[in-house]
């Protein structure tokens, strides 16, 4: 809790306080804005069902009395939100040893541990996204199948998409101004209604928060013009998988990167090196983290534009990290894991977690890899769990996960995302209909 909380802007007349919970989902109450200056001083609660129910809101127990627990406002996230005017936004979690189950805290403590380290990094996430012509009402009144896409004579870079969308993706670059949330650019891409936004690279957890908030405010935004975007990693069997790639590098206590080696061979610093090894060395064990959805593991198969074991390579678009090395400030990797499902926070806090231990340890990658990565049969220590279940049980099975993020943590995300698996595997699929029932 803050000593002295700013006082908000005198326009700012209503405020939106809010959780991510474990799926990235922005939880939050509408208050006045003089009641958000008084929680921000004496104290918010929330109530932590946030950590005790599923995807679809189903509770985990019929035995807990769902508490309000204490929470932290953050003033300095303030942004300005932006479906009205004299309202603001304020990102909140979790305190205390109950908050230890959150990624937004995760990350902050990464973020303390790269501090303790001299170093700071600058990262940003890019999204993938499908527009479709359908409302909450028309996707449920189809069941969900046969779907309308939005622009679907699109194709990818496509000038005439865009110059026929240019209004509505004006509107849209101006709602993400105005939520504090930079766009690097914005795009067509591969698929009927499929658009791509690089965000722009921010320090610290900023990162992670705008990419956050990226997708639930896009949701939104699309929402009010009678639309869905649909954020998931695979939206149907016949079209590509969607991607959230995550590119970061680390900069000293001065703003001078700290990744490029212009006379290495592969242009990496030692630093960056062993930053890549720990990312590589801890990938399968820690997949849940970056892929915790049932649908993320559909994606990661050949062909989808998505890696499929821990490899690296320069400017390798098969690799589960691209290493770009256009110049030595722009120098980086691009982990391309993460669907466009995934939780930004566990993202980020993974790949830091990852890297920061690599240089602890001297980790070393292994020698990049020069053709398809999908052309290889890795050995068994790089390849991925198979499905979400398999990667709980890697995650829970790590002494190095507890090692930098606690066993409340792990054990609570391993927990959820094996409840998320085991849900899945009680459905039965129209996939399996057509092609058993007639036969067996």
């Amino acid at each position: 809790m803050s000593a002295a909380p700013p006082r908000l802007p005198a326009d700012i007349t209503a405020m939106h306080l809010g959780i991510f919970d474990l799926d990235g989902i922005f939880r939050h109450k509408r208050v006045e804005a003089a009641k958000a200056e008084k929680l921000a001083r004496d104290g918010y609660s929330f109530c932590e069902v946030l950590h005790a129910w599923d995807s679809a809101e189903r509770t985990w127990s019929d035995t807990d009395t769902y508490i309000d627990r204490p929470c932290t406002l953050f003033p300095e996230t303030l942004r300005r939100w932006p479906f009205a005017e004299g309202a603001g936004v304020w990102i909140a979690d979790f305190d205390g040893e109950f908050g230890e189950k959150s990624p937004r805290n995760q990350l902050l403590r990464q973020l303390e541990r790269a501090a303790d380290m001299g170093v700071t990094p600058l990262s940003a996430f890019e999204f993938e996204f499908f527009l479709l012509q359908e409302t909450p009402d028309s996707l449920r009144a189809k069941a969900f199948r046969d779907l309308e896409h939005y622009a679907k004579a699109n194709r990818t870079y496509s000038l005439q998409s865009a110059a026929v969308n240019e209004e509505l993706f004006a509107d849209f670059t101006a709602c993400m101004t105005r939520l504090g949330i930079g766009l690097d650019s914005l795009h067509t891409e591969l698929g009927p209604g499929c658009f791509e936004a690089p965000l722009k690279a921010e320090a610290g957890v900023k990162a992670a928060d705008d990419a956050a908030l990226f997708k639930n405010f896009a949701k939104a935004f699309f929402l009010r013009r009678g639309l869905t975007a649909a954020f998931l990693a695979k939206l149907r069997p016949d079209l590509p998988g969607q991607s959230g790639h995550f590119h970061i590098s680390l900069r000293d206590a001065g703003g001078t990167p700290l990744f490029a080696d212009p006379d290495a061979p592969d242009g990496l610093s030692e630093l960056a090196r062993h930053f890549l090894g720990g990312v590589l060395a801890l990938m399968p064990e820690m997949l849940a983290l970056p892929a915790h959805t049932v649908n993320a593991y559909r994606r990661m198969v050949p062909g989808a534009w998505s890696p499929t074991w821990a490899s690296w390579g320069v400017q390798n678009r098969t690799c589960a990290v691209r290493v770009i090395t256009d110049t030595p400030e722009a120098t980086r990797l691009e982990f391309r894991v993460p669907a466009a499902d995934t939780n930004p926070h566990a993202t980020m806090a993974f790949v830091l977690a990852a890297g920061l231990h690599g240089i602890e340890t001297g980790a070393t990658p292994p020698p990049p890899q020069e053709g398809s990565a999908y052309l290889v049969t890795p050995e068994p220590a790089r390849r991925f769990p198979r499905d979400l279940h398999a990667a709980a049980d890697r995650l829970e099975a790590s002494d190095t996960a507890r090692a930098l993020f606690g066993d409340a943590f792990v054990d609570h995300l391993a927990f959820a995302r094996r409840h998320e698996a085991l849900e899945a595997a009680r459905q039965v699929t129209e996939w399996e209909l057509r092609r058993y029932l007639e036969i067996l």
